[in-house]
């Protein structure tokens, strides 16, 4: 197995061995996706594990799930048709210590043909970029879709990106969630 070290000291493998396991499914509501885990992440082998990230208590705050679940309870999510995955499967740390290669939109694309989720949200603007191939993304809902998933852009749940975050347009994603979790109680 091939290591390979970041400018921050940080090792990962360059194995196909995910550090963080994708969360993915068909059929579901929305695919959360990152750029790549955070240390905390890695080390606690559990999506959004930093102290400083609100993305678990996003989620609960927008409605997504009923109670502010823990990193380690991320498989729960699955329960209310909701996915995770990172653009970066090999690597971990702080965006300007990824390398470029490891960004790997190809196979993001491929997995959301293969699980069709009915949406993907990328959770923060640089992961949007790379995963759509578009300069500058606007937060909220995108006019095309991505291999047949609507797409949202939202503001990053980091602790570092704080000063640009906005609620806005997780709302608009748990709405669209919402909506299709109606449309499933109607029809039943």
């Amino acid at each position: 197995m091939k290591r390979r070290a970041f400018s921050s000291g940080l090792w990962a493998s360059s194995s196909s061995k995910h550090l963080v396991p994708d969360l993915l499914a068909p059929g579901l509501d929305l695919v959360f996706c990152g750029t790549a885990p955070s240390p905390a992440s890695f080390k606690a082998r559990a999506y959004y594990a930093n102290p400083g990230n609100s993305f678990w208590a996003t989620l609960h705050a927008v409605g997504l799930t009923p109670e502010r679940l823990t990193p380690q309870r991320y498989p729960e999510l699955l329960a209310w048709r909701i996915g995770l995955t990172d653009l970066n499967k090999t690597e971990y740390g702080s965006d300007h210590e990824l390398s470029a290669e490891a960004m790997d939109a190809k196979s993001l694309h491929a997995k959301l043909a293969k699980y069709r989720p009915a949406a993907v949200a990328f959770t923060s603007k640089h992961a949007a970029s790379l995963g759509l191939g578009v300069k500058a993304p606007a937060y909220g809902r995108q006019r095309e879709l991505l291999e047949g998933a609507v797409v949202f852009v939202l503001a990053s749940p980091s602790g570092r990106a704080r000063s640009f975050w906005t609620l806005e347009p997780w709302r608009l994603a748990a709405a669209f969630v919402m909506e299709r979790r109606l449309l499933r109680e109607g029809a039943a």
